[in-house]
């Protein structure tokens, strides 16, 4: 079907969508997008609209419990049904509330500043279990923790890593899923992370697991009725109840959708309670039956009530008017534009079911162009620059999705690139279009550039080679054909006509290759400058830049003083395509980072500039707009701080930005700080968010159509995932209902790395900051004591550790007795004590006894996480037990990412240790990044020779080596970029893999558009392939020796597949010692 054709149809789709919505509302005696069910004796609690509702088990009209602004979620009957535990998200993170079935004000039980997540009670009802990382070193797993319903201290559970689960009756048993849930994105997930269900016996801590079928399931939502334990499984299509007895193994599936998975299952009075649909079922075992329940909440429903959005943290794209009088917005999906000074800001669309991107004022100052779905696929609309009139309207034939339009300056035609980075030029007036050219090559950021000359016949553009080096081309209009300009031997970038027509300016670097290389890891430590240059367009043309010579020319008549400026010079743009290459000529400023290059008059240049190298993730510093005079020869810096700028038309007037606002200022002078801020507060945008939401939806759904890798949506029918979907869209209550309902429609595609998220969302609740001090604590003598005092680096701000700072020094085992001077006892929760106080100083009462005797007082200033130190101990943990497993033999590097962090880790630990024989890679809870080139080079690096000197020890080539045998460790957390590098691992056949398969997410995602309302949505656009097919994704990395993390052997601080690595890591060494090196005698150089 031809982009017309899809435009045509997208347009109907729209508009019915838009329509049911305007002329529909939620259903308030079936309601539907009903959440997190629970259930007890007479009862069914759930989520609606964020909030917490409760209604008679047989359905009917639910009560609200909860109004906060704050969401709700994960409720559980206590088992006596007098209580819902819930975890609330109210002050910026997700503690432990409970409370009355009947209602009333919650009572909060947990206080720390990490997330902790309700999964139920005790069998007795008196204290609430809940799942937190608090005390994990990476964030990819928690562990269990009870809190009395009284509040007090938790209590941690033994298991070592988990994500859901739930007590026996009895209490002997707990059935729970040991890792996270991977498949929420991603239907018929069965890579490493594929999730089971452990049963663990609190007796003896052996555990045993429901039997999964060959190729693995996903199990989930484990929870009891007696001896048989009911969950959720997606062994045989849809997510179904199962049933499964602990006697004598029995497996049953109870139910059967075929349409839409089980989302959640709980039991309680003696049923199991789930979501399917949008809906809560009933299952009763004693009859086998599901029963849909009919259920109406009759709610407010304020998030969907039109409201406007106001303040710049909508604005996207910016363009400035021909003189400056005024500037344009992309403005959360409408065209707005702004005064200079006077008069008001104009929204120019108000098109709440539309999304309108990269406003363009024309150069005659009458126009402004820009992009709009509002047929249902974007197309380029040209519209007064009042707003008045009706839009000129251009069906586009490109990808789908556009940016970067400019018009030609004699407004004729317009430039502009699609998703597929595809340059096209338009005729303002016909709407027809001619495709320039495409990038050969994609890429995570769009670094094709283009601009017009000023007589409008020619295109510059840039084009990558297959190397990621950007070539400069020439389009003529009247011939239709490209031009090659530059050879691709170096990154050339940002090319612009001068104003005057005579010159061509651009960047150009020569070290840019390892940065623009941008999958490799090993460019993490590379940086790369550039330098202005510019083109002499006409052969007879003398360089600016020529040399040069005072000279007497003489008195000569200045005339009458009439003469005048007419502005640009209107002579054709001379192009002599011979022998272009050769009058290239530097401009003489120092290489720096350049962008950004236009120019509003002849012979000058504005830019901006930092004098930093730039590396692929790091900035280059802060940059300051300068302009550069051609005749003078001279730089002047206008303004620091600038982070994007546009000239107006004329050249008199600049657009710009320093992240604090924006301003319309003189182009030709040094801007003072603050002058000519334009007044964006009072911009007012009405919004509908049932309009947005449906625009939204459609748009997430042509995303994934317009960037998905795979043409073929992995066999997905894409169209019709839409039909399925969309009718939810009527039930829609709150803005994270949108985010849920589009995670359902893309988890069709069976693909990793899909995610979406953010939005406008109505109210957010204010952070407090939680402070923590870097310590493990126990109770001892009715006082908190420090069981664990966490050392770090006191040098390095992100490893600062408030107890070991100088003149603090806690230690293990003292007592914290007080918090600025209010005494402290165990019958308050410590956390409490500590909200609000993250890097703030804080007084502590500490000593070696409960009563107080031998105390002092230190002032600390808590930090907002412990991650970095509880990593760091894990680290330095697993290295000293190497090291003397070992003696000093092997060395232990653990790499956390295949990106800036797992980087500084490698470098930190591998250099150090390179005098070892051997060594062990650990990359378990790797969360990827890039390819691992890096770790893989320096780990195959072969001993070419040694040298020999005067004094010392002889060394080796290459010096940062390690011969000997190698192992690396995997796990199930592991994933993406931390699946390749074991599998680059075993292809180069550098040694054994140990430990559990891999996450197998082996696919990309390079960015995409933004939503109307700054939502996100990721369409996975790279996948790996080799001659076998394509590899990896949703299977993982087998380990060639599998070691499981039984509890009964890690809750003794033992680590299984640490302690496999260093046997199979010693037996390579005894098979096969290193041979050390015998230097041969010296030569003999005399002649004799």
């Amino acid at each position: 079907m031809n982009r017309a054709a899809i435009a045509t149809l997208g347009a109907v789709v729209l508009a019915s969508t838009m329509t049911a919505t305007h002329t529909s509302a939620v259903d308030i005696h079936d309601t539907l997008m009903l959440a997190d069910p629970t259930v007890s004796d007479h009862h069914v609690a759930f989520v609606y609209a964020e909030d917490l509702w409760v209604v008679d088990q047989s359905g009917g009209t639910a009560r609200r419990l909860t109004s906060h602004e704050g969401r709700e979620s994960d409720p559980h009957f206590s088992p006596d049904g007098r209580w819902i535990a819930f975890t609330g998200h109210y002050d910026g993170n997700d503690d432990v509330y409970l409370i009355p079935v009947e209602g009333g004000p919650p009572n909060r039980l947990t206080w720390h500043p990490g997330d902790d997540i309700v999964r139920g009670f005790t069998p007795d009802g008196a204290s609430v279990l809940f799942v937190s990382d608090r005390e994990s070193h990476t964030r990819r797993f928690g562990q269990f923790y009870t809190v009395p319903i009284s509040g007090g201290w938790p209590t941690k559970l033994p298991l070592p890593s988990v994500f859901k689960g739930s007590f026996s009756p009895d209490g002997r048993f707990i059935a729970y899923n040991p890792q996270r849930e991977a498949f929420r994105q991603w239907k018929n997930y069965r890579g490493g992370t594929a999730s089971r269900i452990w049963i663990y016996s609190t007796d003896d801590h052996g555990v045993d697991e429901i039997p999964q079928p060959e190729g693995r399931s996903n199990d989930i939502d484990a929870d009891w009725i007696g001896e048989t334990i009911y969950f959720l499984s997606d062994r045989n299509g849809e997510f179904n109840l199962f049933s499964y007895d602990r006697g004598s193994g029995e497996m049953r599936q109870l139910t059967f959708h075929d349409d839409y998975p089980i989302i959640d299952a709980r039991t309680g009075g003696g049923v199991v309670v789930y979501e399917q649909a949008g809906a809560i079922h009933i299952f009763d075992p004693s009859t086998g039956e599901s029963t849909r329940l009919k259920i109406g909440v009759a709610a407010d429903l304020i998030e969907t009530r039109p409201r406007y959005a106001s303040g710049d943290g909508f604005i996207r794209e910016a363009d400035v008017s021909s003189t400056g009088s005024r500037a344009v917005f992309d403005y959360r999906g409408e065209i707005v534009t702004v005064p200079a000074e006077k008069g008001d800001p104009r929204v120019i669309t108000n098109t709440s079911g539309a999304h309108e991107r990269a406003p363009a004022w024309s150069p005659d100052g009458g126009s402004i162009a820009y992009f709009s779905d509002a047929s249902g696929e974007y197309a380029l609309h040209i519209v007064a620059q009042d707003g008045r009139g009706t839009p000129v309207i251009h069906p586009l034939d490109g990808a789908g999705f556009y940016d970067d339009l400019k018009w030609s300056p004699d407004g004729a035609m317009l430039s502009y690139s699609d998703n597929s980075w595809t340059l096209w030029v338009i005729d303002a007036d016909t709407g027809e279009q001619t495709r320039i050219a495409s990038e050969v090559v994609y890429g995570p950021a769009k670094t094709q550039h283009h601009n017009w000359s000023p007589d409008s016949k020619w295109l510059v553009y840039t084009r990558n080679t297959m190397t990621y080096m950007q070539q400069v081309w020439l389009w003529s209009a009247e011939a239709d054909e490209s031009y090659g300009v530059t050879d691709g031997l170096s990154d050339v970038g940002e090319p612009v006509f001068d104003a005057g027509g005579r010159y061509l300016w651009f960047t150009g670097s020569t070290d840019a290759g390892p940065v623009r290389s941008w999958f490799a890891m090993s460019n993490a430590d590379m940086d790369s400058t550039n330098a202005l240059y510019l083109a002499v367009l006409a052969a007879d043309e003398t360089s600016p830049l020529a040399a040069e010579s005072d000279e007497e020319e003489g008195i000569e008549d200045s005339g009458d003083g009439d003469e005048k400026d007419d502005g640009p010079d209107e002579t054709p743009v001379r192009i002599d395509l011979d022998g272009l290459d050769q009058r290239i000529v530097a401009v003489p400023l120092p290489e720096a980072n350049y962008s950004g290059l236009a120019s509003g008059s002849a012979g000058t240049l504005h830019y901006l500039k930092s004098d930093g190298s730039q590396s692929l993730f790091g900035g280059s510093g802060p940059a300051a707009l300068h302009r550069y005079d051609l005749a003078e020869r001279e730089e002047t810096e206008l303004l620091g701080g600038v982070e994007n700028f546009a000239l107006s038309a004329d050249g008199t007037k600049i657009l710009a930005t320093n992240g604090a606002g924006w301003f319309i200022a003189e182009a030709g002078a040094p801007i003072e700080a603050g002058a000519g801020a334009l007044d964006l507060a009072s911009i007012r945008v009405r919004i509908d968010p049932r309009a947005e939401w449906a625009q939204i939806f459609d748009e997430a759904w042509r995303i994934n159509r317009d960037f998905f890798y795979d043409p073929g949506m992995h066999g997905a029918d894409w169209p019709a995932m839409r039909t399925k979907y969309e009718p939810f869209l009527d039930d829609l209550a709150v803005r994270s209902d949108l985010n849920r309902l589009i995670r359902w429609m893309c988890s069709e595609l069976g693909v990793g790395h899909h995610r979406v998220g953010g939005g406008d969302f109505l109210a957010e609740p204010e952070e407090i900051p939680g402070g923590l001090l870097g310590a493990d604590f126990e109770i001892a003598e009715g006082r908190y004591r420090f069981e664990r005092v966490f050392g770090g680096l006191n040098w390095n701000p992100e490893l600062r550790a408030p107890l070991s700072e100088p003149g603090v020094s806690v230690k293990d085992g003292e007592f914290l007795l007080a918090v600025d001077g209010v005494d402290l006892s165990a019958d308050e929760n410590l956390f409490a004590r500590f909200e609000h106080t993250a890097e703030t100083i804080v007084e502590l009462t500490v000593g070696p006894n409960a009563d107080d005797s031998g105390s002092r007082t230190v002032d600390v200033v808590p930090i907002a996480s412990e991650r970095a130190l509880r990593n760091r101990a894990w680290v330095e943990g697993n290295l000293r037990t190497v090291t003397e497993a070992t003696d000093g033999r092997v060395a232990y590097v653990y790499v956390p990412n295949t990106t800036t962090l797992g980087h500084t880790y490698f470098k930190r630990y591998f250099f150090p240790q390179t005098d070892r024989d051997a060594i062990i890679i650990d990359e378990r809870y790797n969360g990827g990044g890039q390819v691992a080139d890096y770790y893989i080079d320096l780990l195959r690096r072969p001993e070419l020779s040694h040298w020999a000197m005067r004094y010392g020890a002889d060394i080796k080539t290459p010096l940062s080596s390690i011969q000997g045998p190698k192992v690396m460790i995997i796990d199930e957390q592991a994933g993406s970029g931390g699946d390749l590098l074991p599998w680059m691992f075993r292809q180069l056949e550098l040694g054994p893999l140990i430990g559990r398969p891999t996450w197998g997410g082996l696919v990309g995602t390079l960015g995409f558009p933004v939503l109307m309302d700054g939502g996100r949505v990721t369409a996975p656009n790279l996948g790996i392939w080799t001659e076998d097919g394509f590899i990896v994704e949703n299977v993982g990395v087998p380990p060639d020796i599998e070691v499981e993390q039984w509890p009964a052997e890690t809750m003794k601080g033992r680590d299984p597949q640490l302690e496999k690595a260093i046997e199979v890591v010693l037996e390579m060494l005894e098979a096969n010692p290193p041979v050390e090196p015998v230097r041969p005698p010296f030569p003999v150089r005399v002649r004799r």
